[in-house]
């Protein structure tokens, strides 16, 4: 699971505090630290946002969401079919997470019923690690592990598309 700190702060502390910071989200008072990205996570995470922006959405990595006053995450990658700057004040289409070594199983589902709760339609987690993938399925409020992405503009990818990609930059020199 993420660092946090101790010391509860308003959302207000939280952003003159950690203004310009990155790698940090805003739960609920408590500061957490998302976990540092590997060279394989970095390069997933651009690819993700390639896709898709490929597959007819704006993306972008690490964008917060200014959704809910008393949560602000920053999924690695937010897919959205219209721009809202400088911040996304409502639910954006997609969001995707991409597993660290670091991160529980437990925190992940937290984070991904969180996203359930402000809206968000979509919700992706990538291992790049075991090469599995899967969405947030609201019926049984739980992960189904897919072998496509079936996005709700109608584009659709089969993930060992993303996985073949993610081997060929991975393998440039």
């Amino acid at each position: 699971m993420p660092a946090q700190t101790t010391a509860t702060l308003t959302l207000e502390q939280y952003h003159a505090e950690y203004a310009g910071e990155s790698g940090y989200e805003y739960w609920f008072g408590e500061v957490i630290r998302k976990p540092m990205p590997s060279w394989l996570h970095a390069v997933l995470q651009a690819l993700l946002g390639d896709v898709f922006y490929r597959l007819g959405y704006f993306s972008g990595s690490e964008l917060t969401l200014r959704v809910d006053p008393h949560w602000e995450p920053c999924p690695d990658v937010a897919a959205a079919l219209e721009l809202a700057e400088p911040y996304p004040t409502r639910p954006v289409d997609i969001v995707a997470e991409i597993l660290s070594p670091d991160d529980t199983m437990a925190f992940v589902f937290k984070k991904c019923r969180q996203y359930v709760r402000i809206g968000i339609p979509q919700i992706f987690v990538f291992d790049p690690e075991t090469r599995d993938a899967w969405e947030w399925s609201r019926k049984p409020d739980n992960l189904e592990r897919i072998t496509g992405l079936l996005l709700g503009n109608g584009a659709s990818l089969d993930i060992n598309e993303i996985w073949a990609e993610l081997d060929q930059r991975l393998r440039r020199t």
